[in-house]
């Protein structure tokens, strides 16, 4: 299901970018996405997507640490705890970009 998606992703994009329709169906594909980015279906399935990832996520984090342990430097434990604090205050990472 995923490589479908992505093909049909990479299909639209490249419709997009290469048509020489203009700008008439430019803007009847972003209305198109819109309403189904708008869609209440899509949306719940989106955030019960992420919810489900967050919670992968956190279970790994405790496997990880677990099989770990104390085998991490000290530098890397030290810097996985500065992210993970500028995360929980909102802040931004060295890249410029937010954890939302």
């Amino acid at each position: 299901m995923r490589y479908r998606l992505t093909f049909a992703a990479g299909l639209v994009i490249g419709y997009v970018l290469g048509t020489r329709a203009g700008r008439e169906r430019y803007e009847q594909l972003k209305k198109s996405v819109r309403e189904f980015a708008q869609n209440p279906a899509v949306r719940n399935a989106a955030e019960t997507a992420a919810q489900q990832s967050r919670e992968v996520a956190g279970k790994a984090l405790h496997t990880v640490t677990d099989r770990v342990g104390d085998h991490v430097p000290d530098s890397v434990a030290a810097r996985v705890r500065s992210v993970r604090e500028r995360s929980r205050n909102g802040g931004e990472d060295e890249w410029g970009s937010t954890n939302t």
